[in-house]
């Protein structure tokens, strides 16, 4: 009997299912919506989560992520989809209330195979320490899982996208290379151990870090999570909302180890590709740069890390108090003023 890859079923793998980020700005553009005083945060500046004001020291916190399987264990999708759903939250801030289970599923798919993903995700939500309540689910010849997450905040302590200043340091949780990672499991090229690193990786809970950035002990700009538009998407949603600009030394930027290799055989997805396409015009790379590189930096992550901007003078604390929590953060580069876009440098 042949065995079951959800892989298969799966036309996008995970966060590279999102549409193109050209294609939902035109969309997002075209649409009008009124903006009453209680919302702190909506679209306009593409931030991770919707924030409303319900009372002067409250804020509840908005978020919904799904997605195609990413790989083809079950449980381990589970457990992939609730914790990316789940990144939102803490990269606005926010602590996470509970959550709403999203599903579409075939017909031709056994329920034990529904029962497994629904048992991974909640075992992603237990870690988090918050239950799940409900949810909604449809028939769907691909399968389809995420979240609906709900979380509450202080209003003066939202952590946007939108607050980085010129000296700032950039600061990243997790290394890249799930998209390009996934699409290797997806072909059947993917090593075993790159199936293990990239699995823990996406399996992995932006909660520690978003905590630390959270706590309060040192300042933090802007914060958001590396996911389906890569780290140059984010970061140059990251400063155009700030109209500032980045600096990107290339030989911080963390790797999962095989990734470089399998960009340069073309084992790539289509969504960092249009990613790519998207930021071209905006992003400066050092001459002679291999497209591969560039595939990796604007690589669709699934559940990535935190990307934060801190005040330089608080580096140091920052990335001691990650470390102490069990993070593993690189320090990426710097923000500048100047024109919005991002320099690549190395």
């Amino acid at each position: 009997m042949k065995r079951l890859r959800l892989t298969e079923l799966s036309h996008c793998a995970g966060c590279a299912a999102k549409l193109r980020a050209g294609d939902l700005a035109q969309l997002l553009g075209g649409l009008k919506s009124s903006r009453p005083p209680q919302a702190l945060v909506g679209f306009n500046t593409n931030d991770d989560a919707a924030v409303y004001r319900l009372a002067p020291g409250l804020a509840v916190v908005e978020t919904v992520d799904f997605f195609p399987p990413v790989v083809d264990d079950p449980f381990q999708f589970g457990a992939i989809a609730a914790a990316n759903a789940m990144s939102d939250i803490w990269a606005m801030g926010a602590k996470p209330l509970f959550a709403l289970n999203l599903v579409g599923f075939p017909d031709s798919l056994p329920k034990s195979v529904l029962a497994r993903i629904l048992e991974g995700g909640q075992s992603k939500v237990e870690e988090a320490g918050i239950p799940i309540l409900g949810g909604h689910s449809i028939r769907d010849p691909e399968p389809k899982y995420g979240l609906a997450v709900t979380g509450v905040v202080h209003p003066k302590k939202v952590l946007t996208n939108a607050g980085s200043k010129p000296g700032d340091v950039l600061l990243l949780t997790k290394p890249l290379g799930t998209g390009i990672a996934t699409t290797a499991i997806k072909r059947g090229v993917a090593s075993k151990q790159l199936q293990k690193n990239v699995i823990g990786v996406m399996t992995t809970l932006n909660r520690a870090a978003g905590e630390v950035f959270a706590s309060g002990k040192f300042k933090v700009n802007a914060l958001t999570d590396v996911t389906g538009y890569g780290l140059l998407g984010h970061l140059l949603e990251m400063m155009t909302a700030a109209k500032t600009r980045a600096a990107v030394d290339l030989e911080r930027v963390p790797l999962i180890a095989e990734v470089p290799s399998l960009a340069e055989e073309g084992v790539v997805p289509g969504g960092t590709k249009s990613n790519l396409e998207h930021v071209r015009k905006k992003v400066r790379f050092p001459k002679g740069l291999p497209e591969a590189i560039q595939w990796v930096l604007a690589d669709a992550q699934t559940n990535g890390g935190l990307l934060a901007s801190v005040p330089a003078k608080d580096a140091v604390k920052a990335l001691k108090a990650l470390d102490k929590a069990g993070v593993d953060a690189a320090l990426l580069g710097e923000v500048r003023a100047g024109r919005p876009g991002i320099d690549v440098i190395g």
